[in-house]
Parts: C-alpha cells; sequence; structure tokens
C-alpha cells in the first residue's frame, strides 16, 4: 500500500463522531491468558483461561517521568574497559523537536516515540498496571533470589530497574537507553547507561544473570540479533525475559470491518513500521518464543493474555487495569503517531491529528470493548553452554 493509498481520502473535522457498533451483551470477563513451555520445539497454544478477580496491591502513586540527567553513581563496576558501546555526550541530550514534541537525538539509530515528560509518564503508567496484572511482580522467570548482575534493555523512565534494584539491594542493576530521561535519583546499586542496544555490547559474554526487555516495539531492526545478543552475555543458567505488546486495538465487537478506526489505525502502523524497518508485529503469534529457540535458549515458556482498554470489563481487577490502560493511551496517542504518520508515511500534521482524534474518541467508547494482547516469553541459557 503506497503513502498516498494509506491517507485519508479527505479530512474530516477533529473529534468527529466515531463509527457506531451494535455491542454484544456485555462480557462478564474478558478472555484471559494462556501458557505455553517448551525446551526446544514450539508449544501448541493453550485455551485461554478466565481472570481471577484479587485485586493486586496499588502502589502510592505512580511516579512521574523526569528528564533529568544520567545518574553518576555508584561507579560502573566494570571500569574503563567496559564502558557502554555510547559515550554520554552532549548532543545526546541536545533533542530534535517533532511539532513542539522532543525526540532522542542518538547518532546510531532513529526512534519513532517522543522523550519528553509526557510520553514519559505514560511509560510510567504502563509499568503500574502491568504491575496490577501481575500481582506486583516485576518478572516472571524463575531468577535466583540471590541474583547479583542484572540487565534492563530499554529501560525507558528506569522505573523498573529502580523498582527491582530495591526489591534486591544485594544486585547490581543496569538500566540502558539511547535517551538519557532516567531520574537522578537511584538505589545506590541501579545505574543508567546510554546505549544502542542494537550494536555489540562491551559487556563480557557469560556475565549477567537475568537480562530483562519489555516494550521495545517498533525500536529493533534484528529480533534475532538481540535475542543472541541476550544468549550470549548472559551466564550459564540465566535467564532472559521479554513482554511485548501487540500494538493493535482489538475488538470483538468491531470485527474486521476495514473503515472502522480501530483497523485503520492498526493497519497503518503496520505499514509505518515495516517502513521504518523496525517491525511493530513483534508480539504477534510466536515470533518471540520462535527467536529465543533460535538463539538457543531452555525451558522456554510463552504467556499470552489480554489487557482492557477503558473500564468495560466486569470483572474488579481488569476494570481498574483497563482504566489505567485507557490513561496510558490517551495520554500517549500523539506520540504513537506524530513520527510515524508525518516522517515515514507522508501524512500532513492536520491529517495525523484527525487520525488521533477519532481513536481518542473510539478507545473510550466502552460499547466498543476494545483490548490489547500481550505475549511474555522467558528462557534460560543451558547451564552447560559458556559461549554464545
Amino acid at each position: 500500500m503506497s503513502s498516498k493509498d494509506s491517507k485519508p481520502a479527505e479530512t474530516t473535522a477533529v473529534g468527529a463522531p466515531v463509527e457506531e457498533a451494535t455491542p454484544p451483551a456485555p462480557a462478564a470477563s474478558l478472555p484471559l491468558e494462556a501458557a505455553t513451555t517448551a525446551a526446544e520445539a514450539p508449544a501448541v497454544s493453550a485455551p485461554l483461561e478466565a481472570a481471577t478477580t484479587t485485586t493486586a496491591p496499588i502502589p502510592p502513586a505512580i511516579p512521574e517521568g523526569d528528564a533529568g540527567g544520567v545518574n553518576d553513581e555508584p561507579e560502573s563496576e566494570f571500569g574503563d574497559d567496559f564502558e557502554s558501546t555510547a559515550s554520554l555526550t552532549d548532543s545526546i541530550r541536545d533533542f530534535r523537536n517533532l511539532h513542539g514534541r522532543t525526540y532522542g537525538n542518538s547518532h546510531s539509530t532513529e526512534y519513532w516515540a517522543p522523550n519528553d515528560n509526557q510520553q514519559a509518564g505514560g511509560l510510567d503508567i504502563t509499568h503500574h498496571y502491568l504491575l496490577l496484572y501481575h500481582d506486583n511482580k516485576l518478572f516472571q522467570a524463575p531468577i535466583s533470589d540471590d541474583v547479583q548482575k542484572v540487565l534492563d534493555v530499554g529501560t525507558g523512565t528506569g522505573i523498573w530497574a529502580i523498582d527491582f534494584a530495591d526489591q534486591y539491594p544485594s544486585a547490581h542493576v543496569i538500566g540502558t537507553d539511547i535517551s538519557p530521561i532516567q531520574p537522578p535519583w537511584v538505589p545506590p546499586n541501579c545505574e543508567f547507561v546510554v546505549d544502542d542496544a542494537q550494536l555489540d555490547w562491551t559487556w563480557p559474554e557469560n556475565h549477567f544473570d537475568y537480562i530483562h526487555l519489555r516494550d521495545l516495539y517498533g525500536g529493533i531492526s534484528d529480533w534475532g540479533a538481540l535475542y543472541k545478543r541476550a544468549y550470549a552475555h548472559l551466564k550459564p543458567g540465566g535467564w532472559f525475559e521479554d513482554q511485548e505488546f501487540d500494538i493493535r486495538c482489538h475488538s470483538d465487537v468491531v470485527g474486521h470491518d476495514p473503515d472502522h478506526i480501530y483497523n485503520r489505525w492498526n493497519d497503518i502502523f503496520a505499514e509505518s513500521g515495516e517502513r521504518l524497518g523496525k517491525t511493530l508485529k513483534i508480539g504477534r503469534d510466536s515470533r518471540m518464543r520462535d527467536y529465543m529457540a533460535e538463539a538457543g535458549f531452555v525451558n522456554c515458556t510463552e504467556r499470552k493474555f489480554r489487557l482492557p482498554i477503558n473500564g468495560w470489563c466486569r470483572d474488579k481487577k481488569l476494570k481498574e487495569i483497563g482504566m489505567f490502560v485507557h490513561m496510558f493511551v490517551d495520554q500517549s496517542l500523539e506520540g504513537f503517531a506524530l513520527f510515524l504518520l508525518t516522517k515515514i508515511m507522508g501524512w500532513k500534521y492536520e491529517e495525523c491529528q484527525v487520525l488521533v482524534a477519532q481513536m481518542r474518541a473510539a478507545v473510550k467508547d466502552t460499547r466498543l470493548q476494545p483490548y490489547y494482547e500481550v505475549t511474555l516469553v522467558y528462557g534460560q541459557k543451558p547451564e552447560s553452554s559458556s559461549t554464545a
């Protein structure tokens, strides 16, 4: 599909009415989670299970993103020989500006999402509702209680790395990102490094006990290479975990109507990721599990679950999660669209804003019962392995 075909045929007014659909009777709960495990061969998909109604503890507040500097303390245990592949320079803080939103200025990669406080706030809201869904657990892999060396790739605001460091004070936690938006106040066992995970890693191989990734969709050119890199730098017996959204807005009410805003939004973003050369489809099917097997991981587990968007679920836990998911979407929609549509797809700024306004109206409509699908995978580097 050409960029010309991808554009709306004519500009409609911002806030135009959302296509109406006749909903079925309200669902009692959103069909949730399937878990599969495989050591070598791909696992057979399991039926989705109903969600539990236990409400996870809620943190007292959602920390807000901060555009402060990268933490300089404590000094890295690796010394000068194992510094980041990308040095922190003034140019990295010289953020690009696009229609009032700021973007990272990495010389090694181009990333589609803004790095300003508005987008950072959405990342922290995501951290909050994922904790709610996972019953306040920061990870699912069965890592050891005495885990020592932990790497959080694409740390964003650093909130996951900070929480992990607080929970495991004996561990040394490193968070990497191409944009220095992490807070300067961090636990003494946590540090942040400006680094492009797509370049060769300069930490030693067979080094980390646990490597964590989350929400890097649209940011990676070669997922297979990234998983192999994580495998190489894990210690034998170490664990790797990744959790990625299928960024499509699903609705059993809307179905596959190609003219509905949900499906128009889904199609244009899938195409924009392919044009950028960094797919937004990583969370679909079992791509992540397949990449893990190709990299050499064993004891692999794949979990798929659904997160409602807005408060349409009757289930108490899912209803609360859905409200936070909607907060994230509402705050982040413009950031999703601006770079990809205007720079990659060739849309006019005004056309982009019309689409955002239509989608913003649609995702708050409880009658449409929208939801996201999420895939989580984790696997272990074999105990007998010493090299990649």
